[in-house]
C-alpha cells in the first residue's frame, strides 16, 4: 500500500501508544491491531487510547497474503486485523475468524447499505466495511495519451514492454486478464483459470513490476507512467501534482473492500468492537479519507468526496464494476500460478 507523509513508515514498524493520565501502577488494556499500511494515521490511535484507555499495538502489512501468514503463523497474536473481500471467506472457512457481535457496534448503522451483505459475507457475521475503491487503468497524461487506452487488453500492446506496474496481488491481476477473455474476475472454472494464466504470461513481458505496497510511488517518479492503480492511490497522485487520469475500462473496474474482522483467539475482543466502532464514527472515517484518498465504508463521510473524480466513478463506469468475491477452494489455483508467473517459471 502507499507510504504517505505522516502516516506509517513501513509495513514493519510497530507502535504502542497508551493515555498518558494512566498511572503507571494501572494494569493497561491492549488491542494488537494489523492493518494496511495506510489506513490509520498515529494521531488517530492517540485519540483512540485517549478516549479508551486502551494502548494499542499496531503493526501494517502489504498484502493479503502477508496478513494470511502472519495470522497462520501467530494466530492466538491479533485482536483486530483488515482482510479484504475473498480473503474474508477464505479466513471464515478455515476457522480463524470469530463472528462480530454487531450489538456492541453504535455505529454500525453509519454504514452505506451498497457495502454490506456481500456474497463473501452475506450477513456481515464476520466483516464490517473499512475501506472501499475501485481498481482502474492508470495512465501518466505527460507520457501517454489517454485516449488510447479504454481496455484492460490495451496493458498487452507490444510497444508497452517493460513499461507497465500491475498490483502485487493475485485476484487483480488475474481478474484483468479474465475480464480480456470475457469471463468473471471471480471465475471458479478451472479452464477459464488456466486460459487467464496462458494469456498473462504473454502480457509478463510488458510488466517492469508489481506494487502493492507504495503503488502510486512509480508513477510519482516517473518510472511508468501506466499500469493498474487504486482509485485511491490516483487520487492521492492527482493532488500530489501528477497529470494522472485513472480510466475505468469497457471491461469494468474492480471493485474491493477491505474489512475489520476478528481472529480466533483473539485476546480482547472488547477493545477490538471498541476500536471498530470509533473508526465507524463519521468524523473519524472522514480523517481517515481526507489522509489516505480513500473512501470509506461509512455513508455521511463520503458524501464530502462526491466530486472527487478518481473516487466516485459515473453511475455506467459504476455499474461496470465487479466486486471481488471468494473462489473457495480455487484461490490455491489462483495462487499457485501467480507465484509462477512472478517467478518466469
Amino acid at each position: 500500500m502507499k507510504q504517505w507523509a505522516n502516516l506509517l513508515a513501513c509495513s514493519t514498524c510497530i507502535l504502542s501508544l497508551f493515555s498518558g493520565h494512566l498511572l503507571a501502577s494501572e494494569k493497561t488494556e491492549e488491542l494488537v491491531f494489523m492493518n494496511w499500511g495506510p489506513y490509520i494515521n498515529t494521531h488517530l490511535l492517540e485519540q483512540f487510547t485517549k478516549e479508551t484507555g486502551i494502548k494499542v499495538i499496531y503493526s501494517t502489512y502489504e498484502s493479503n497474503e502477508t496478513l494470511y501468514a502472519k495470522m497462520k503463523t501467530h494466530n492466538q497474536g491479533y485482536d483486530l486485523v483488515v482482510p479484504s473481500t475473498y480473503f474474508v471467506a477464505k479466513m471464515r472457512d478455515e476457522d480463524m475468524l470469530q463472528k462480530i457481535d454487531k450489538t456492541q457496534l453504535s455505529n454500525f448503522n453509519q454504514l452505506d447499505p451498497h457495502y454490506l451483505n456481500k456474497p463473501y459475507d452475506p450477513n456481515n457475521d464476520y466483516s464490517i466495511p473499512h475501506v472501499v475503491a475501485i481498481t482502474g487503468l492508470a495512465v501518466n497524461t505527460d507520457m501517454y495519451d489517454p485516449r488510447d487506452f479504454t481496455s484492460w487488453s490495451d496493458l498487452w500492446r507490444p510497444e508497452l514492454k517493460g513499461q507497465i506496474m500491475l498490483m502485487d496481488d493475485t485476484r487483480e491481476v488475474f481478474h484483468i486478464a479474465l475480464k480480456k477473455l470475457g469471463f468473471s474476475g471471480n471465475s471458479t472454472d478451472p479452464d477459464q483459470i488456466d486460459s487467464a494464466f496462458e494469456e498473462l504470461k504473454t502480457l509478463i513481458p510488458n510488466v517492469l513490476l508489481f506494487n502493492s505496497d507504495n503503488p502510486s510511488a512509480p508513477y510519482l517518479s516517473g518510472e511508468v507512467g501506466v499500469g493498474m492503480l487504486w482509485n485511491g492511490s490516483a487520487a492521492a497522485a492527482q493532488k500530489e501534482g501528477l497529470n494522472l487520469q485513472l480510466i475505468f475500462p469497457k471491461e469494468g473496474g474492480i471493485g474491493w473492500v477491505d474489512n475489520f474482522a476478528i481472529p480466533k483467539g483473539a485476546h480482547n475482543t472488547d477493545a477490538a468492537h471498541k476500536m471498530i466502532n470509533f473508526l465507524l464514527r463519521p468524523d473519524i472515517a472522514e480523517q481517515i479519507s481526507e489522509e489516505t484518498g480513500y473512501l470509506t465504508g461509512v455513508k455521511a463521510s463520503n458524501n464530502k468526496f462526491k466530486n472527487v473524480r478518481p473516487l466516485f466513478p459515473s453511475e455506467d463506469e459504476l455499474e461496470r464494476v465487479e466486486w471481488q468475491n471468494s473462489v473457495g477452494a480455487l484461490n490455491s489455483k489462483y495462487e499457485n500460478y501467480f507465484l509462477k508467473l512472478k517467478s518466469g517459471a
